[in-house]
């Protein structure tokens, strides 16, 4: 697990109309796997692997539901008497980020992103080992590339339109990889 310090950001993009508003928001200090869960950590915990792309244990599970990934969370708290819970789509984000403003959490520059993720255009269609490419600033590996991750709020189109209480669902864990850091999908 990573330590993520408590602070501020500007969460979203004025790149997708589903990205908008920017607005500033505050996060608590809290922790954040340095890896998405691979499908060894799913299958010992869970003992199944629903994954497509099962040739290596070392890849990130996937093709788990929101309620697969909330089950997997609340059986390994039970299992380790500590508490684990997917991020809110905030803490995501702003972990993705690591205390950065650019498009990405190493830059703007495009060119960049094949040292710092797995993505349509050189993953030839799988996903990969976690811990391959290179880390965020704060040590999260993973974050623009080989999996969608999910997070514990439900997707709202806007944000301005979000209720508050609302604390189920998320992203989706799919190939067609998702690289910016604000990048929110149905």
């Amino acid at each position: 697990m990573v330590d993520i310090p408590a602070g501020k950001f500007n969460m979203g993009s004025n790149e997708h109309d589903n990205e908008k508003p920017i607005h500033e928001v505050i996060v608590p200090a809290f922790q954040i796997g340095k890896y998405p869960v691979t499908q060894a950590q799913y299958q010992a915990v869970m003992g199944n692997n629903p994954s497509r792309f099962s040739e290596n244990p070392q890849n990130p599970v996937e093709f788990v539901s929101s309620f697969d990934a909330q089950a997997f969370c609340e059986k390994l708290s039970k299992l380790t008497g500590k508490n684990y819970r997917l991020p809110t789509e905030a803490e995501w984000e702003y972990a993705c980020r690591a205390g950065t403003e650019t498009r990405f959490s190493f830059s703007d520059d495009e060119d960049q992103l094949g040292d710092y993720a797995w993505f349509s255009s050189n993953s030839n269609n799988t996903t990969h080992p976690v811990g391959e490419k290179r880390p965020n600033p704060w040590g999260i590996y993973d974050m623009h590339g080989n999996v969608w991750e999910w997070c514990a709020d439900q997707y709202h189109q806007s944000y301005a339109r979000k209720p508050d209480n609302i604390k189920e669902n998320g992203s989706i864990a799919w190939l067609d990889i998702a690289v910016l850091a604000s990048v929110r999908h149905t």
